[in-house]
Formats: structure tokens, C-alpha cells, sequence
């Protein structure tokens, strides 16, 4: 296990990578993301976090593909750990995951529309790791508070604020850049969800679109507005995808998408 720490240590002065498929398809599509991912974390010398969901329980359709569950979802992340070295990252969506999912995941993830589940917060918070909350299509920046309260009165003050992106009418997302610095406020390191806040929910009636060729334009404002962190859905072929593929970011174009980032990055925090 990554020592929790260390990780947040290194998140805190940014910038780092979240990355991964929407949901765990298969094995073999983990690791072949996986495999990418700690390649390009070993040549751009930068934090990478591998992500993907073991259940997609909030997909539109009772009929959409959800994941393969929580025991062989473990069983997957273990095996993506061990075989690049990457940490990883889940979402849980009831507390009596928590403990369990803790066992494997270095961190765990607060889905945006349960940002304010007492209960799943705490019981988040309890394992001591980091804890990312992804903040709600719902609420504004400075209601994250009481969130990030709920999550450190367990101890824990190891947390990663995530903004995805605010409803906007219907079946529509707006990003608004004040949000990072009104995040930052709270003292955690603040992550941008690049594919996500591209997402046109239930766009598709069934299932969600998306406007993948927006992701270049809003991460790189959301790093010259000082995210320290990015969130990113990536996939090999996203035409292919079980979940959220219209929004997510084509495998094969991440690493010249993170040369771009990364040159903004350093331009803007010169010291």
C-alpha cells in the first residue's frame, strides 16, 4: 500500500494525474490503460493515479453496464497495483464499503451527487486515506465546507477537493474558474475533472453525451487558474466504451494533451 502520506505530501504541490477508463470493463483494458498510464508517468516524471469504478451505480439506464462489482473489482485494482506500481483510486457509494475498498485503494472517492452523505463522508474518512470529494453539479464551491468538515472530524485532514463542473439547465454542465481559488480556501489541493465537465448528462435520453474536444480548452484554464491536480477518463478506443466514452479522452492523445498542461503549469507557478 502507498503510504497515504507521502502521496498527499506530493499532491499538495501539484501538479499530479488522475487517470483511468470510467469503469472497470475488463482486466485485460485496465492494464492495457494501466501499462500507459505508469509510462507516461515514468517519462513526464509525474504523479499518476490510476482510476476506474468497480460499480457504476448511478448510470441512467437500469440497463447500462455497472462493473463487475466489489470482490472481483478489488481483485482487479490489487492486480493493476502490483503490475504498475500506480496507486489507485475508487469511488464507494455506501459506508460499509469504505473499510473494504480502503484495503486496496490508496484513495477513495466521494461521487459528486453524494457530496453531502454524512455517513459515507465519515466512513471515508475513518480509513486514513485521502479522501477526494468531488463536488456536486449542485452546490457552489463554498458548500464544500461542511463536507470537508464531516470528512476531518475523523482526523483524517488528508482530502482532495474535485470540481466537475455545475448544472447548467438541463442536461448541460458550466465550468466557473472562481471555483479553484474559493476551493483552495479550505487548504487541500484542488483537481479539475476535465472529462467530466464536458459530460451532456442523459444528453442521450438513455445514456449521458459528451464534448470530448472541449477537455483541451477547459484543462488548460483550469491549470493557469491553479488546480494542482487533473481528473481524466481516459480510454483506448472511446467509441467502445461501456460508460461515458462520448466524454472521455482518447488513450493515445493523453501524453501530448499532458506536454501542453505541463508547460502551463510551470509557466504559472514560476517562482
Amino acid at each position: 500500500m502507498t503510504d497515504a502520506q507521502q502521496l498527499y505530501d506530493r499532491s499538495v504541490s501539484g501538479p499530479f494525474l488522475i487517470a483511468g477508463p470510467c469503469v472497470l470493463e475488463s482486466l485485460e483494458l485496465a492494464l492495457e490503460v494501466g501499462d500507459a498510464l505508469a509510462d507516461i508517468a515514468g517519462r513526464a516524471q509525474l504523479p499518476v493515479i490510476f482510476k476506474s469504478s468497480f460499480d457504476k451505480a448511478n448510470r441512467s439506464s437500469l440497463e447500462s453496464f455497472r462493473g463487475p462489482g466489489l470482490e472481483l473489482g478489488m481483485e482487479w485494482l490489487a492486480a493493476i497495483k502490483e503490475r504498475t506500481g500506480l496507486p489507485v483510486i475508487t469511488d464507494i457509494h455506501e459506508p460499509r464499503q469504505a473499510a473494504r475498498v480502503a484495503q486496496v485503494a490508496d484513495v477513495l472517492q466521494i461521487p459528486a451527487f453524494l457530496c453531502r452523505q454524512t455517513d459515507l463522508l465519515v466512513a471515508a474518512g475513518e480509513t486514513g486515506r485521502i479522501v477526494n470529494i468531488k463536488k456536486g453539479q449542485f452546490v457552489a464551491p463554498w458548500d464544500l465546507r461542511p463536507a470537508i468538515a464531516k470528512v476531518r472530524s475523523t482526523g483524517n485532514t488528508r482530502i482532495w477537493l474535485t470540481e466537475r463542473g455545475s448544472s447548467f439547465g438541463y442536461n448541460n454542465l458550466v465550468v466557473d474558474f472562481r471555483s479553484f481559488p474559493i476551493l483552495a480556501e479550505a487548504g487541500h489541493p484542488v483537481i479539475f475533472d476535465a472529462t467530466h465537465s464536458v459530460q451532456l448528462p442523459g444528453g442521450k435520453g438513455h445514456v449521458s453525451d459528451g464534448q470530448r474536444e472541449f477537455v483541451p480548452v477547459l484543462a488548460r484554464a483550469a491549470v493557469a487558474a491553479g488546480c494542482q491536480g487533473l481528473f481524466l477518463e481516459v480510454h483506448p478506443r472511446p467509441e467502445e466504451a461501456l460508460c461515458d466514452g462520448p466524454n472521455s479522452w482518447p488513450l493515445d492523445r493523453l501524453a501530448p494533451l499532458l506536454t501542453d498542461l505541463l508547460r502551463i503549469w510551470r509557466q504559472t507557478n514560476v517562482s
